[in-house]
């Protein structure tokens, strides 16, 4: 299954020699086929290296990937919340998609810079004003 392509989206594939998996044991509910299955998955991903991904996407996925990925740049997402094989590497190649179609997205449009309107300027005076009254008015009366 992992020499499945990987589809992205319409502008990028993972190619499936690009992924390696490794199964290992998991803990959690299962009783007796926790401790004789291994059902977990590592699915590895090489980001660095890959040809598959332009270099603004290796950087955001980098960036985004944090600690799970090595020194080296090589991913690694470790599934384990389902009982079965199957789903966990479903499951691990979906985190995979998730993580990437992130790191695709364009940046935010830069934000431009308003001045406030006369009317939004007066109505904060004029709160401002009405805020400093009431705590003149609770000041200790004055003695005449």
């Amino acid at each position: 299954m992992a020499s499945d392509p990987l589809y992205i989206n319409d502008r990028i594939v993972i190619a499936g020699w690009e992924l390696t998996e490794q199964f290992v044991l998991a803990g959690g509910p299962g009783g007796q086929n926790v401790n004789k299955v291994s059902t977990a998955v590592q699915l590895f991903f090489d980001i660095q290296a890959s040809p598959s991904l332009p270099d603004q996407v290796k950087a955001n996925a980098l960036r985004l990937a944090g600690r799970r990925v090595s020194k080296d740049g090589v991913l690694m997402i470790e599934a384990n919340r389902f009982r079965s094989q199957e789903r966990n590497r479903e499951d691990a190649r979906e985190r995979l998609k998730e993580l990437i179609l992130k790191a695709a997205e364009p940046p935010p449009p830069p934000r431009k810079k308003t001045r406030p309107t006369r009317s939004s300027i007066e109505r904060r005076l004029k709160e401002k004003s009405g805020r400093a009254e009431i705590k003149k008015l609770r000041g200790r009366p004055g003695g005449e």
